[in-house]
């Protein structure tokens, strides 16, 4: 019997059966009157997901995934500003607070089909996917991609990862997420691999960050993964887990780690915990992943080196990328750049002299001290986080003598004093300059839920700053006294 080509809950489906569904809903949607010139997605993981993407995709049809954790003011954002006309939603009594109306069955899926009126909106030519960031301010922004760029990236995934006999790859993130939609859907079945999509209660996810470590590595063990896509968070959750006696994953050949940049020492504990970690790097500019740690071409502190679908170069400390074949923003028709143009990053960053890429930082967030030494916050809040008792960190210090940091522990039972040891000694692995010389506790994890931080996990430090900036700032006149939490 042929392996699965889609597996998720209480349903499995051979490559055979997987495209008899999509020409199924394919076709459906074509017959549809009005014919839908945007379709909205919003569902729990699962094979109903997965096949109406494909349904968009064969029909040409520009699809906008809906991350389940956004707000409904973001949600309302996202179908108001993409011009969106239909929808397939899991949650049907949300569809009309977002302005859809009931339009009865569709064939070929058990989610509801919901329609409005609406204006159409410009996109640029060959739009296959909107896909939309948490974005810095809280308003998400869509990109725009086409069916190629995504395959391109898809193809160049299966092709790297080919020699590690990857069989069954399992989604841990949302399938509204790029990163699992790119590298958990497309590459497998690009591969010949079986995608594993049960809703995500079953893996120990909940929410945009409620997680639990045990759940997703029992879930690992009993769909027998080959290969997971995790946040660095997660990476720490589940490592720390197994180091106070949870079982290891007895296949696991591939946990790829992005989304925030990686310390080192949260690799080595994770790998010594039986944990396969290999970070990389990507943006949903690019179709996600853009290079990757692998086994046999492995540097652990680096993202590892470029996938050959795209080019990758420093220009003045900031990681360009050509090739790429970025269609624009959504609303930015208007300024639309070639699609040969090359994206600029934002990420400072080198390659080395055996072509690995390191990521130093964010342009933007750059910080220079009153003793004029730069730092980039994601290399001492990698550090921080690499410790068992840190979950998140977001470290500031423009203009001032030391920096300083908002800490989310990774429960509530640890006790401030051991959060101040747990920085004693990310101190250590850090020069003079880098080093954390007062926080304090946040009081709640960063989110989208509180707007302090993206679905991937990277953190809105302005918005942490606007929460938080008036601590920090006592902190700096406690760290000059006898505050519990300087460390100096």
């Amino acid at each position: 019997m042929s392996p699965a080509a889609l597996c998720g809950t209480g349903a499995s489906l051979s490559a055979s059966a997987l495209a008899a569904r999509v020409q199924q809903l394919a076709g459906a949607l074509d017959a549809a009157r009005p014919r839908p010139r945007l379709l909205g997605l919003i569902a729990d993981n699962g094979c109903d997901w997965v096949i109406a993407d494909l349904a968009a995709e064969e029909l040409q049809l520009p699809l906008v995934p809906l991350p389940a954790f956004f707000t409904q003011a973001q949600l309302r954002h996202v179908v108001d500003t993409t011009g969106m006309d239909a929808l397939l939603c899991q949650a049907p009594g949300l569809a009309p607070a977002l302005g859809f109306a009931p339009a009865g069955a569709l064939s070929g899926t058990s989610l509801a089909w919901f329609r409005r009126a609406a204006a159409p909106v410009a996109l640029p030519a060959g739009t296959a996917k909107i896909t939309f960031t948490s974005g810095t301010t809280g308003t998400p922004k869509g990109v725009c991609l086409s069916r190629a760029q995504q395959r391109n990236v898809a193809a160049a995934l299966a092709a790297a990862t080919g020699h590690l006999g990857i069989e069954r790859h399992l989604a841990l993130l949302p399938l509204a997420v790029l990163l699992e939609n790119i590298a958990g859907v497309y590459a497998p079945l690009t591969a010949g691999a079986t995608s594993c999509v049960p809703g995500l209660t079953e893996v120990g996810v909940g929410g945009a960050t409620g997680f639990d470590p045990r759940a997703a590595l029992a879930a690992i063990e009993r769909h027998g993964a080959d290969s997971v896509i995790l946040l660095p968070q997660m990476l720490a959750s589940m490592t720390a887990a197994i180091e106070a006696g949870a079982p290891a994953p007895s296949r696991l050949r591939l946990a790829a780690v992005g989304g925030a940049r990686v310390a080192p020492a949260l690799i080595e504990r994770a790998r010594a915990a039986g944990i396969p970690a290999f970070e990389g790097y990507g943006l949903s500019e690019c179709a996600s992943v853009l290079a990757l740690n692998l086994p046999g071409a492995d540097r652990p502190g680096s993202a590892g080196r470029p996938l050959p679908h795209v080019g990758v170069r420093i220009d003045d400390g900031e990681i360009v990328v050509d090739g790429a074949g970025f269609l624009g923003y959504l609303g930015d028709l208007g300024t639309e750049a070639p699609r040969h143009a090359p994206v600029r990053t934002g990420d400072l960053g080198h390659l080395d002299a055996d072509g690995y890429l390191h990521i130093d930082g964010r342009r933007k967030h750059q910080m220079i001290t009153s003793f004029g030494r730069n730092v980039a916050p994601e290399w001492p809040e990698s550090e921080l986080t690499a410790t068992a008792l840190i979950a998140q960190a977001a470290v500031f210090g423009e203009a001032r003598p030391q920096l300083c940091a908002v800490l989310v522990a990774r429960s509530a039972a640890v006790l401030d004093r051991d959060l101040d040891a747990a920085v004693r000694a990310a101190n250590h692995r850090l020069p003079d300059y880098a080093r954390i010389c007062a926080w304090t506790r946040a009081e709640a994890p960063f989110g989208p839920a509180n707007g302090l931080a993206t679905a991937s996990g990277r953190v809105r430090r302005d918005a942490v700053w606007q929460r938080y900036g008036a601590q920090l700032d006592s902190l700096y006149e406690a760290s000059q006294g006898t505050s519990d939490h300087a460390v100096l």
